[in-house]
């Protein structure tokens, strides 16, 4: 007898960090595997799924120009309703904390089929920081009967809320996984340096809207202007609320390279050629570590505190005094790089899909 899992993705983060649960649960006859893609990120997740040969079967589609997130939440879980009760699937699974995964978690609550939660537990504390991703997370976690945490500490929290000691499974993160799945770039030339040192940028998180955006531009500006060997690499986010700034205060810069979002495998090994990472994203704080480049933090808190504690991110916050003076430590000392660099990430070993499986399995 096989177990029905529909996977339900709707952003770039969650297909990368899906797309080893999907092909593992698909090369498995003890499972039957439908796609189910909402689309809450258009192309960025069609690049994903291309990269991974995945193909949704079927999509919801719901972004529309101009979108609330009430909006957003609504089209999602009226979506999401009817295609659990078409699907008729044994298990749910969804992953992060995105409002297509608080979505998910409602609707297949509503029907009452059991809900997996991939990467459960991460917490900052602050209800503002992610926003809304801390909301979403605390909300999806009563709802789930898989909590499947990347680490101990994402364990430990779950149960303090009082979450069943049986519903959670440490796992490692699924981005490991996909990160050494990783194929080899479509495009070289994208990701090759270019310049002696190259710093990789990405702005996107929604609390760093406005003044504190303008200030992480500011702070990149100046580390430009104290090291002329350094350049800027920023895949630039579709968001309307973060290109346009971008383009305002860096466009034209001859050491800054604004491209479009890269591809998984392209962005991979832009990380690889890279000196440093400048980055608000909460995937780049587990990839970085694991393929030995230093990460700056760019956010004022973080829910993944694994990275800071072993030394291989540092949270440096939005202030651009801050980010340049860690930036340039960086730049300056070759040992205080070195110190950051291990080729280790604590997020897990690449089977976290394997370990999901099996918990399925059993189930």
């Amino acid at each position: 007898m096989t177990l029905r899992v529909l996977c339900v993705l709707g952003t770039r983060p969650e297909a990368i960090k899906m797309a080893p649960v999907i092909r593992t649960l698909r090369a498995d006859p003890r499972f039957d595997v439908r796609v189910l893609a909402t689309a809450q990120h258009r192309e960025m997740l069609d690049q994903v799924l291309t990269t991974f040969g995945i193909v949704p079967d079927a999509d919801l589609d719901v972004m529309r120009p101009g979108q609330g997130l009430g909006a957003l939440t609504a089209r999602l879980v009226e979506g999401l309703d009817a295609a659990i009760a078409r699907e008729a699937p044994d298990a749910v699974l969804a992953q992060g904390d995105t409002t297509s995964v608080l979505a998910t978690a409602l609707a297949a609550f509503y029907r009452g089929v059991p809900f997996g939660h991939v990467e459960a537990g991460l917490r900052t504390g602050d209800l503002s920081a992610p926003f809304p991703e801390e909301l979403n997370r605390v909300l999806v976690a009563p709802m789930a009967r898989w909590h499947f945490a990347p680490t101990e500490g994402a364990a430990a929290a779950l149960l303090a809320e009082g979450i069943a000691p049986d519903r959670v499974h440490v796992t490692g993160n699924t981005v490991i996984d996909a990160l050494l799945q990783a194929p080899a770039p479509a495009d070289p030339a994208a990701a090759a340096p270019f310049a002696p040192r190259q710093i990789l940028a990405t702005l996107h998180r929604r609390e760093n809207f406005g003044p504190p955006l303008a200030r992480i531009l500011e702070a990149i500006a100046g580390l430009l202007e104290e090291h002329p060997d350094c350049g800027v690499l920023l895949p630039v986010h579709p968001n309307p609320a973060v290109g346009p700034a971008i383009r305002d205060r860096l466009g034209g810069h001859p050491r800054v390279r604004l491209v479009a979002p890269l591809g998984y495998a392209d962005f991979v090994a832009a990380m690889r050629a890279s000196y440093l990472i400048l980055t608000d994203s909460g995937g780049v704080q587990e990839e970085a570590p694991a393929l030995g480049v230093p990460v700056l933090v760019l956010r004022e808190t973080t829910e993944r505190p694994e990275a800071v504690a072993a030394g291989v991110a540092r949270l440096v916050g939005t202030r651009p005094a801050a980010i340049r003076a860690a930036a340039g430590s960086l730049l300056r000392d070759p040992r205080a790089r070195a110190r950051m660099i291990t080729g280790r990430s604590p997020y897990g070993d690449g089977r976290a899909a394997g370990r999901i499986a099996a918990i399925l399995a059993a189930a």
